[in-house]
């Protein structure tokens, strides 16, 4: 209830996501998060959301359809428009969790590229212009945010396929949109886990 911040959220753990990595299919991903969402739900009184492969209205494929509006506007639509109402779990978010975003999906990779500017719409530009959903980068999602207690900008991507969009790539297309808004970059980071061949060791990155 407290939280703030400047990233979408539904709640305290956000997304659950099931990947298969080894030994393991997309349709057991499928089944486990299903279990899972049913039991958080059920167990812990979470609403859920099943979202990517895992969901089970088209208009929850997307992760960022579910979170649209964050918390906030989900906390006063969840019981009135059925559109917003959970797949699993009670009409109401948590009082102290929130909501959950279970799903299965490919390896996804998070990577934000942070700017030396305080202008958060030359990072928005930017987003924008190098995004898949507005004709960038293929399996590219992209959005831009000021870190106020840096004293940045930041690129923050989703890399969803990084055998067609890979890290060098993102990296290369914020660059070059930067260099044309005329602001450099401070540097890049990786959140979470990363698989060893999307990595290009000898890049600039």
């Amino acid at each position: 209830r407290q939280h703030s911040g400047v990233h979408p959220r539904l709640g305290a753990t956000d997304v659950l996501p099931f990947i298969p990595i080894s030994g393991v299919s997309m349709d057991d991903c499928v089944g486990l998060a299903h279990q899972a969402g049913e039991r958080i739900a059920r167990e812990l009184s979470i609403p859920v959301f099943f979202y990517e492969r895992a969901a089970r209205k088209p208009d929850r494929v997307n992760l960022e359809d579910v979170r649209r509006g964050a918390l906030e506007l989900l906390r006063e639509q969840i019981a009135v428009d059925p559109n917003r109402a959970p797949d699993a779990g009670p009409l109401q978010v948590h009082e102290a969790a929130g909501a959950i975003a279970v799903g299965a999906r490919p390896f996804l990779i998070a990577f934000n590229v942070n700017l030396r500017t305080t202008d958060v719409s030359i990072a928005r530009k930017i987003a924008r212009a190098i995004r898949a959903r507005h004709g960038g980068l293929p399996f590219l999602k992209a959005l831009g945010f000021e870190l106020s207690t840096r004293g940045l900008a930041q690129v923050s991507m989703n890399i969803v396929n990084y055998e067609v969009t890979g890290i060098t790539a993102a990296y290369d297309a914020v660059r070059r949109e930067a260099d044309l808004a005329g602001v450099g970059i401070v540097s890049a980071e990786i959140v979470g886990l990363v698989p060893a061949k999307a990595l290009d060791r000898t890049a600039e990155y």
